[in-house]
């Protein structure tokens, strides 16, 4: 069962969502409008292969945006705190944005319990497409779950800074991420 915007605001106020900052306006009939953070990492790894770490080069999102270019991958986080122990977490790009050729969340729009952090966000365009720190990106939902729950304890779900792939994780190796194996900035 997906939660109501009023549910969404109640579960916030009395803590069993996390929203921070949590902005009233922001919410719409079923969902949440979560907002890109100022910080991006742009894939540079080419070929990208999930069995070495990442290439990434930062880029700081200033107020006067950014034009994101076709074909390149970009992460970026949530300027919120989201998660839950008590409900699943669903993010998904907003249709205005799609409607303009923006994929956000292009596979891992699912988020799992117990995960509360700034989400990173996969980004790519099919054409030129300017961006801006803050704009209201995806729209983050809330499903109650069925059955015995476990938190999940993955490589990614305390992560608040945008996130290459971990090649640890990609293999499937299990939750605790191998220190040798770092992501790369260059």
């Amino acid at each position: 069962m997906i939660l109501t915007g009023p549910a969404i605001r109640e579960a916030v106020r009395n803590g069993t969502i996390t929203i921070d900052p949590f902005e009233p306006n922001l919410l719409n009939p079923n969902s949440y409008n979560y907002r890109l953070g100022d910080r991006l990492e742009e894939l540079t790894s080419r070929p990208a292969d999930p069995t070495v770490p990442a290439r990434t080069r930062t880029i700081d999102l200033s107020g006067d945006g950014l034009v994101l270019q076709p074909g390149t991958v970009y992460l970026g986080t949530t300027v919120e705190t989201i998660g839950s122990e008590d409900f699943v977490t669903s993010l998904i790009g907003r249709s205005s944005l799609g409607r303009l050729g923006c994929f956000l969340q292009i596979s891992a729009d699912l988020g799992q319990l117990g995960a509360v952090h700034r989400w990173t966000l996969e980004i790519t365009v099919v054409q030129p497409l300017r961006i801006y720190p803050g704009m209201r990106v995806g729209q983050v939902s809330f499903w109650r779950p069925s059955g015995s729950r476990s938190p999940y304890l993955g490589h990614y779900g305390t992560l608040s800074v945008p996130a290459a792939w971990s090649p640890r994780a990609a293999a499937g190796h299990g939750a605790t991420p191998d220190p040798l194996l770092q992501e790369v900035t260059a």
